[in-house]
């Protein structure tokens, strides 16, 4: 009978008694699975082990894998989404193996599996850890469906270059926002009850990455301990409080140590501070590309290394399966190692359910792909993450008196680039763009004229000049392609690309009222821009459903909240450029103010603070910041006490007041400074964020609590901890506006 030996196996282990007390778990494990793992490990051989820690990408036939499946030679498979082949891997690996071991199938399942949602960098700025749950649970579903149980995916990086093509895959430059967005991701994709549609969060890169030196991928980092437990390390952290069950090891080198073979991160914090139990995966080859660092000097001595450091599987390295035996037969590596590596790994398959169930229903994993729901979360998500960088009144258009409307730009009908990075399963098909939405809403009354991004097709200017003079108003879609941001997609330069600057002076020269929205995976300088448009909406890639969404917010019938979740540079010599900076010795006063110095003091370096001579030390666009077709007022921000415990709770009240004609949300952001520190302190930390909808001319009281315990960090002595002293409070639509209040912590 088929899958016979399967449910047999899952029978007798499931009936086996617990006889000792279950070991504390991030993950989510219990007495029970404890001991079936015990069971099982038992019954392995040495050989048998060292496959389960083997991860391959599969491609092609099926029977390309079949025979090192029925060996026990395979653990995992990644890069397969035909349900019918994945149903055969399994059928192999617990019908012809000699243990029925099923496989764990993973795939880069980024911002959605069909359908595709904003890209993290858009989805952090929605501010709304809900609504990143509910997409991320989608993901799951879909993704499910098809057989895959695995997702790479959240990444976790703080980044504060926008050089880095990566920036697109993460939630920007904030800790607290990106810790928040991690824990929602987490429980998105894991169900709060693992079940069939539950699939295994990985937490990435472990840990630094987004530092690398320079914006290019892969490059080397050189943090600090303190740097990496106040910055890098917290939304980590969150994650494995959130149960994410699975992490990856980072491609880059910190201070000279490669993140695959760093005892350090991955034992010491990882697994003994913070207690993780869960799998602990290479990247793609970066086990062997220890061996390009320097670190090692063939694949068997990287794999030596990254073994005794803690890592579980190895992604395409191969040096696991090659080497790991004769490792153990010299004494390089224990097979207690081992053991508690496959120990690992079989827990994330148990919590799963694979033993179970590891075959998927192909007619109903199609049938909820795609789904009405799906696709309307989809549509709220980049409704909510478009941010409204500026509008000098024209927005939102009335849709009631339309005329005629000019569409051009490159990302006006691209439907691929529109997906944005990571979105390998996301279908063009599938895909509304802007011109596709606005054809359909208003039929007859659009006029698109395509544009290309280079500069053989500068003749085209005279076509779509011509256009926009008939028009009533112009539409252009302006950013950049999909392939220009993610892995391995940095850049030096950051403005539009090609001659789409040039378009927009032609346009505005036109005499039409032009409205541009940006599409793209980065914060791209657009300061030279904004004087050539009368209002821009700015959207990170946006996903299948950016077309009608972004329709919606230009005519009213939504009304912009996105907030900027990484400062926006006035030109790419800035970077880094981050609000949480430390304070200097020298700060920046402000050009006028530090003019009347430098005059007074006889150009003497009292007049010199921490800014550039061309463009100062503030960015274009602050974090946190975006516009709104209402306004909002904050007033009577207060605490509940001037002075606070080190473990008590902070209670701000604030009220907040739709003053404009629209019904509108507001993203209210809490940000605090710790004024003197045992090491200096940033001028300001995000601690909290609430989104509040009003209507119209509404005001509301809000109450918020913040505890104590937030204000610790890594102090001089490397504890983590509150220090007593004074503090500042702001309540504010931005990281750069607000009056402060203060209070102490004893």
């Amino acid at each position: 009978m088929k899958y016979t030996r399967t449910l047999l196996l899952a029978a007798l282990l499931v009936s086996l008694a617990a006889c000792t007390q279950p070991k504390p778990s991030t993950v989510g494990s219990d007495a029970g699975i404890e001991k079936r793992i015990e069971q099982l490990l038992s019954k392995m051989t040495l050989s048998e082990k060292i496959g389960q820690m083997n991860q391959v990408s599969v491609g092609g036939e099926v029977s390309n894998y079949a025979e090192a499946m029925r060996n026990g030679q395979i653990g995992s498979i990644l890069n397969e989404v035909d349900p019918v082949k994945i149903n055969e891997f399994q059928r192999i690996c617990v019908e012809e193996s000699r243990l029925g071991i099923p496989l764990l199938v993973g795939r880069d399942v980024i911002h959605g599996f069909h359908t595709v949602f904003p890209i993290p960098l858009g989805l952090a700025a929605t501010f709304d850890p809900a609504l990143v749950e509910q997409g991320a649970r989608i993901a799951a579903v879909e993704a499910t469906g098809q057989g895959v149980r695995w997702t790479f995916s959240p990444m976790l990086d703080i980044a504060r270059d926008p050089r880095w093509g990566r920036m697109a895959e993460g939630s920007g430059e904030d800790v607290w926002l990106d810790a928040r967005m991690a824990e929602a991701m987490v429980r998105g994709y894991q169900g709060t009850d693992p079940d069939g549609s539950s699939m295994a969060a990985c937490i990435k890169h472990f840990v630094g990455y987004g530092a690398a030196e320079g914006g290019r991928d892969y490059n080397s980092t050189f943090l600090t301990e303190r740097q990496l437990r106040n910055v890098y390390l917290p939304p980590f952290e969150a994650a494995v409080k959130a149960g994410a069950m699975t992490l990856m090891t980072s491609f880059n080198d910190n201070d000279g140590v490669p993140s695959t073979g760093n005892t350090f991160i991955l034992k010491d914090i990882l697994r003994d501070e913070w207690g993780f139990d869960g799998l602990v995966v290479t990247d793609w080859n970066s086990m062997g590309e220890m061996i390009s660092h320097g670190f090692g000097v063939d694949r068997k001595d990287v794999a030596c290394k990254a073994v005794n450091a803690g890592v579980d599987m190895d992604m395409m390295t191969f040096g696991f399966i090659s080497h790991l035996e004769e490792m153990v037969a010299s004494g390089c590596v224990k097979e207690s190692v081992i053991d508690n590596a496959v120990r690992n790994i079989l827990r994330i398959k148990m919590l799963l359910g694979l033993f179970e169930n590891p075959y998927v229903d192909v007619a109903a994993g199609q049938a909820v792909q795609y789904a009405e729901n799906h696709l309307d979360a989809a549509r709220r998500s980049a409704e909510e993450s478009v941010i409204l960088l500026k509008n000098d009144g024209i927005l939102p258009l009335d849709a009631a008196h339309v005329g005629s409307i000019l569409v051009t730009g490159p990302m006006a009908d691209a439907p691929h680039d529109q997906l944005g990075t990571w979105a390998f399963d996301g279908e063009k098909s599938h895909t509304v763009t802007p011109l596709m939405a606005l054809r359909e809403r208003f039929p007859g009354k659009v006029n698109y004229v395509p544009y290309g991004y280079s500069r053989e097709r500068r003749t085209r200017f005279d076509d779509i000049v011509s256009a926009a003079r008939r028009a009533d108003v112009v539409l252009v879609f302006l950013g950049e392609e999909a392939i220009l941001s993610g892995e391995a997609h940095c850049l030096a330069d950051l403005n539009l690309i090609g001659t789409q600057s040039e378009l927009l002076v032609a346009l505005k020269a036109a005499g039409k009222p032009v409205v541009a929205t940006v599409m793209a995976g980065r914060p791209l300088t657009i300061e030279r821009d904004l004087p050539n448009c009368r209002a821009m909406l700015y959207a990170f890639h946006p996903g299948t459903m950016g077309g009608p969404a972004l329709v919606n917010l230009l005519f009213g019938d939504v009304n912009p909240s996105g907030k900027t979740p990484v400062t926006f540079l006035r030109t790419v010599g800035q970077v880094p450029m981050y609000y949480s900076h430390t304070m200097t010795g020298r700060p920046y006063k402000g050009e006028t103010l530090l003019n009347d110095i430098a005059l007074e003091a006889g150009q003497t370096s009292l007049g010199n603070t921490s800014y550039y001579l061309d463009y100062g030390a503030r960015p274009l666009f602050p974090f946190g910041y975006g516009l709104s077709y209402t306004t909002f007022d904050y007033s009577d921000i207060a605490l509940d006490k001037t002075v606070y415990p080190a473990d008590g709770m902070i209670t701000v009240s604030f009220k907040l007041a739709n003053t404009g004609a629209f019904d509108g949300t507001e993203v209210a952001q809490i940000y605090v400074r710790d004024l003197v520190g045992s090491v200096t302190r940033p001028v300001k930390e995000l601690k909290h964020f609430e989104r509040v909808a009003l209507k119209a001319g509404e005001q509301r009281t809000v109450q918020v609590q913040i505890p104590v315990s937030e204000l610790a960090f890594c102090g001089l002595d490397g504890a983590w901890k509150v220090e007593p002293g004074d503090f500042q409070l702001w309540v504010s639509g931005d990281s750069d506006s607000g009056q402060p209040v203060s209070f102490k912590v004893q």
